[in-house]
């Protein structure tokens, strides 16, 4: 995990007039003084952390006359699918429906002519919890050649986020409290104590895997490589310093 460039925001000085109104953290505190002397700045954190985690969504189409016989057809090939996962040694509790569809197919040649039924479609999408990613390219070569005939995407996440949430935070204050002082420091005054602290932490901003096809060897087949990409997860905070003026 490494933290990558983070980028202060700065509040300007609030109005010391009667007018002036801050927000308070929650409705169960009071307001502040309209008539306080406060400084607000804001500063915001951002770390990239590799994945460690992920799910490959694979699905399974069938057609057929009727939507009995689609749904049919389509619960066999599933059942293929999740054996052949169970094989390979992902447990049940891993495997999850993440979509499931039967609905009918027309045709229409002729935008002026009526749309005449030409069967059914059912589509059944399973979600796999992979927590060893080196086995990604495994699992999906294994689930398109036991009846997958699509793979809808692999997404990756952080099975411990809250830590890397709470660096982010760290930074985040951190470049609040330092912009307050270089502001204090050209104002001419002086930083008295945090009346208000609030935060808005963002979840992981997830980028598609990227995919590519790699040969062992010449006599070797074709196997699916799953390269993670780098997660991104923002925090900011908002604080409100009393100032005083300088002595």
């Amino acid at each position: 995990m490494k933290p990558s460039r983070i980028v202060p925001m700065l509040a300007l000085l609030t109005s010391l007039t009667a007018g002036a109104q801050s927000q308070p953290v929650s409705s169960s505190r009071p307001a502040l003084d309209p008539s306080a002397r406060i400084l607000r700045v804001e500063g915001t954190g951002e770390i990239k952390a590799q994945p460690d985690e992920a799910w490959i969504d694979l699905a399974v189409e069938t057609q057929g006359a009727t939507a009995k016989v689609a749904g049919e057809e389509n619960a066999k090939k599933i059942e293929r699918l999740i054996a052949a996962l169970t094989a390979a040694g992902v447990v049940r509790k891993d495997m999850e429906t993440r979509h499931y569809s039967v609905y009918p197919e027309y045709a229409q040649p002729d935008p002026r002519a009526e749309a005449k039924l030409r069967g059914y479609r059912a589509n059944n999408t399973l979600s796999v919890h992979v927590r060893e990613l080196g086995r990604l390219g495994e699992l999906v070569d294994r689930g398109l050649a036991s009846g997958a005939n699509r793979v809808d995407g692999v997404r990756f996440g952080l099975s411990k986020s809250d830590a890397v949430r709470a660096e982010a935070l760290r930074q985040a204050v951190e470049r609040a409290r330092k912009s307050a002082e270089v502001l204090a420091s050209a104002l001419n005054v002086r930083l008295g104590p945090v009346l208000e602290a609030s935060t808005v932490a963002e979840p992981p901003r997830l980028y598609p895997a990227r995919a590519m096809m790699a040969m062992a060897d010449k006599s070797a087949e074709a196997s699916t490589q799953i390269l993670p990409e780098e997660q991104t997860l923002q925090a900011q905070v908002t604080l409100v310093y009393a100032i005083e003026p300088a002595r």
